[in-house]
């Protein structure tokens, strides 16, 4: 199929991308990867009357670490944040996560800003920041503003994003000694949309596990944390007991809707088979 007709602008300047779509009353796209939104565009399952091209906007594709933060541009390529360094070493979540998305073809095109704006209730980078408690960094008329990863999933492809907004980067804290992450899915073939997965990050403090965020994804209209499931594992020592203790508290936490990958009781097994293996990760992995 072929999109409905639209128009086009390139935008110079993040400011400069503001003010398209503040021409548009409502009725723009912003272009960056493009990975979900041209399939959209192709099955008339959306029609813009313009799209705003954000590409080569500069300031939108660092990777940088500002005041105990990992900063990720907007523009940051999965495969270029795949390869970092500084990711690897700083933010080490998002580095077991990268190669879990799709295939090197859509991470050679697809960018960061547009994986967390699109907000796939079964991606793993919301997850993932939702995970490490980190933040969006949104640049709109009436200025710039940080949102935290709490606030900004709101519903099913629904966010804090405005219809003027365009998401600059994201913000996630510096990993530290303590810093303990895990990250699972369940998938019919690897590059599918997973089925369940799970994304954790925790604190090591004395033997325990502390500041625990259990995130898990492809089970709700958004990241959903497992807070039954985090009380169960928080500040005791974590033996098999305590594991399945966690794993009986998810039938509180979640509650799956079948889709076209499995349905909600099959989707509820799988989440305790991974926060088994997940809760395991994070009693050894350290970044």
């Amino acid at each position: 199929m072929k999109p409905a007709s639209f128009a086009y602008a390139k935008a110079r300047s993040a400011d400069h991308a503001i003010e398209l779509l503040a021409g548009a009353d409502g009725d723009a796209h912003v272009l960056a990867g493009g990975q979900s939104l041209l399939a959209g565009l192709n099955m008339r399952l959306s029609a813009p009357a313009l799209l705003v091209d954000i590409n080569g906007i500069e300031e939108l594709c660092d990777i940088s670490l500002e005041n105990g933060e990992v900063r990720i541009g907007a523009l940051v390529r999965h495969a270029e944040a795949e390869r970092s360094p500084v990711i690897a070493q700083h933010a080490p979540l998002f580095a077991m996560a990268l190669p879990q998305i799709a295939h090197p073809a859509i991470r050679n095109r697809g960018t960061i800003g547009g994986s967390i704006a699109f907000a796939d209730p079964a991606a793993e980078l919301p997850a993932c920041l939702l995970a490490l408690d980190g933040a969006v960094d949104i640049a709109g008329p009436g200025g710039r503003r940080t949102v935290k990863a709490d606030d900004f999933f709101q519903n099913l492809y629904q966010t804090a994003l405005g219809e003027q907004d365009i998401l600059t980067g994201v913000r996630i804290p510096m990993a530290s000694g303590e810093t303990r992450t895990g990250f699972a899915e369940l998938a019919r073939r690897h590059g599918d949309y997973a089925m369940v997965g799970l994304a954790a990050c925790a604190r090591a403090k004395e033997g325990e596990l502390a500041d625990l965020r259990l995130v898990f994804f492809g089970v709700d209209l958004v990241p959903l944390r497992a807070a039954g499931a985090e009380g169960a594992l928080m500040g005791i020592e974590i033996d098999g007991s305590r594991i399945e203790a966690a794993v009986a508290m998810l039938d509180q936490d979640l509650d799956p809707p079948d889709d076209v990958q499995a349905d909600g009781a099959t989707k509820k097994y799988l989440a305790g088979v991974l926060l088994r293996r997940v809760t395991r990760q994070l009693l050894e992995n350290a970044p």
